[in-house]
């Protein structure tokens, strides 16, 4: 059973952007989605040309991208869909299984990266952690980061106390506070609003102050940074 209280329903399915130039991978991908009723596939694209008119007229939540496209790449459209559409996530479909690739991506702000025909993970899977503040990584991959960041890279980090010292020291109103709490709680943009006697746009306008202030991309990384600040006490 899917708990109610989760984003994605099948009175209220998450909205999917799809974008990859492999009809055959598109094909794959756009059935997986459409035989989940908490998803709605709401428009394809094989180009960045194409992404771009889609992210300019249709409202969607996810989109799911590949990173080798005809007229552009994947990094492309993630930079342009977290500057215009800020609350939205994406999750990379590559064939690219390199962890510099990966970092590239989330540091751009996506929150996942699924390597394509792995055995492992499904996209309505990846599609539903995402929209309620997760992240999905092909475990392989996530395997390979996590030895990164644990190996050679280690002595290189600065200690939590330099890093606090050096994130952005903006504050956050009392209503982007309010709002970023909910967000760590797993809301939508609309139920946020409801909650708050607010609209979902006022609401994706203080989402979008709070990534600006802490310099972030994705509402994951607010949340994460938020909470290493002490902001959502």
């Amino acid at each position: 059973m899917w708990p109610h209280f989760l984003t994605g329903q099948a009175e209220q399915p998450v909205r999917v952007l799809l974008v990859d130039d492999d009809p055959h991978m598109r094909r794959v991908v756009a059935q997986e989605l459409l035989a989940d009723l908490r998803i709605n596939l709401v428009g394809q694209a094989t180009s960045v040309r194409e992404a771009k008119m889609l992210v300019a007229t249709q409202e969607f939540d996810v989109m799911l991208v590949d990173l080798k496209l005809g007229d552009g790449t994947g990094f492309d459209l993630i930079d342009h869909v977290k500057s215009v559409r800020p609350v939205a996530e994406v999750v990379v479909v590559s064939a690219m299984e390199d962890e510099e690739h990966a970092l590239r991506a989330f540091e751009l702000g996506a929150s996942g990266y699924l390597i394509k025909n792995s055995w492992f993970g499904n996209y309505p899977q990846a599609v539903l952690q995402v929209v309620n503040g997760g992240a999905s990584i092909t475990p392989g991959l996530a395997r390979r980061l996590i030895r990164r960041l644990d190996g050679a890279d280690a002595p290189a980090r600065k200690p939590p106390a330099a890093r606090s010292a050096a994130l952005p020291s903006e504050q956050l109103s009392e209503r982007e506070r309010e709002v970023l709490r909910l967000v760590a709680t797993g809301y939508t943009s609309n139920e946020i609003g409801k909650r708050l006697s607010i609209s979902g746009q006022t609401v994706n306008t203080h989402i979008k102050n709070t990534y600006r202030k802490l310099q972030v991309r994705s509402r994951a990384q607010a949340v994460n940074l938020a909470q290493m600040k002490g902001l959502l006490y």
